[in-house]
């Protein structure tokens, strides 16, 4: 089975810069605008990960997890809360609720890259490169990441 990530998230930037970043690591992404479609993308194909936004339309991000935490299908998948909310209550909800780890906007590719690698390996996948090489050797990653990039060089 291929690693294939869901990325909610009602701006249009948002999942493409998330896509591009993902995309060329190797992962298969599929896109949802919104809760509703989050659950109609998952009754088609169960997703390896989930990168929700806690901020969506129709249904929100909270929303969105009690669903997928409820289905037996999707219970297990790794769900990751992806917000502009950095603050430390909210990343304390955010795993009360259930999300496997928090990423607070904005953060930097290399961020996002570990600590879907961690996610996808503690649930036995092995994460895609285009090299074709598996991240094996790679740690768990941290289950959240608040970060205040500084700019690159």
């Amino acid at each position: 089975m291929s690693v294939n990530i869901l990325i909610a998230d009602d701006y249009d930037d948002n999942r493409e810069l998330l896509r591009l970043m993902l995309e060329t690591k190797g992962y298969r992404i599929r896109e949802a605008r919104d809760g509703l479609e989050v659950l109609d993308a998952v009754r088609a194909e169960t997703p390896s990960l989930v990168l929700i936004d806690i901020s969506m339309p129709e249904l929100d991000g909270w929303g969105t997890l009690r669903e997928l935490r409820a289905d037996e299908r999707t219970r297990h998948v790794p769900c990751v809360a992806v917000t502009a909310f950095a603050g430390t209550q909210d990343r304390r909800r955010a795993l009360e609720a259930g999300f496997d780890a928090y990423l607070s906007k904005p953060f930097r590719a290399k961020e996002l890259i570990e600590l879907v690698r961690g996610l996808l390996q503690r649930d036995g996948h092995q994460a895609a490169h285009t090299d074709g090489q598996s991240d094996a050797h790679q740690a768990t990653a941290p289950a959240t990441l608040n970060t205040n990039p500084e700019p690159e060089a």
